[in-house]
């Protein structure tokens, strides 16, 4: 099975806490093609004090690393590339996207979102609403690794209800962050709550992590499954094609 399609990645070079150079992140985007990725969206974080990336800035890495040697000798054995965000949700990303200076995905049809592990912020719902109400969903980066998750998927229910879009960090499903995300994911797969997997890479190292939990995935809900979760949903998401 290929064909598949990113919308998690970190192969930007020294923004934040993915690749350090350019080297390293056609490596990286090498490796994903690899293992059956067309399709790689860089999402840099964007979270306020740790990493505050803007979109003028982000566009420019992201042009410079096309334009870089590395880049240019590798480019016909790599993917498609696309750049989106990964925002940190706090009022930051809220006047961010109120404004409308988030980075969404290509196509402008939603966004990337993560949330602190510890809790689920009180209003979201009713901004997720908002954000659907003006063209762009929520996609929930990696629901399977916030505490409140861990025992049971009830908390997800609000956010279900108004268009979010949970996003599998691939990586969970080989205990890549511990085993409560793991128990977490597997149960989220068994419940039908993914609209689509993700690889989350942050280096090259990633890439064999990435492959044996694609190996999982399969195993895991079937390959028609799979494909909707690696394929299908992604790029929904990407055309604005979305169904909830």
């Amino acid at each position: 099975m290929k064909g598949f399609v990113d919308l998690h990645s970190h192969y930007l070079p020294a923004i934040d806490d993915g690749v350090r150079t350019a080297e390293d992140g056609v490596k990286l985007l090498t490796g994903l093609r690899s293992v059956g990725y067309d399709v790689v969206v860089a999402t840099p974080h964007i979270r306020t004090a740790m990493w505050e990336n803007r979109r003028p800035g982000l566009t420019s890495t992201y042009d410079a690393f096309r334009a870089s040697a590395p880049f240019v000798a590798a480019a016909g054995a790599l993917p498609e590339t696309g750049l989106a965000a990964e925002h940190f949700y706090d009022d930051v990303f809220w006047d961010l996207f109120s404004h409308d200076e988030a980075m969404r995905y290509p196509g402008a049809h939603a966004a990337l979102v993560e949330l602190s592990e510890q809790m689920i912020p009180k209003g979201l719902p009713e901004r997720a609403f908002a954000m659907a109400r003006r063209g762009a969903h929520l996609v929930l980066a990696h629901p399977e690794r916030y505490a409140p998750l861990f025992r049971g998927s009830e908390a997800l229910d609000p956010l279900l209800d108004v268009g979010v879009l949970p996003l599998l960090d691939l990586m969970s499903l080989v205990g890549r962050y511990g085993r409560a995300p793991q128990e977490a994911a597997r149960r989220m797969l068994d419940e039908g709550l993914y609209y689509a997997a993700c690889s989350d890479a942050h280096k090259p190292s990633d890439v064999p992590l990435v492959g044996q939990a694609i190996e999982k995935l399969v195993e895991h809900v079937g390959a028609e499954e799979a494909e909707e979760l690696l394929i299908v949903g992604p790029r929904c998401i990407l055309e604005g094609r979305i169904e909830t």
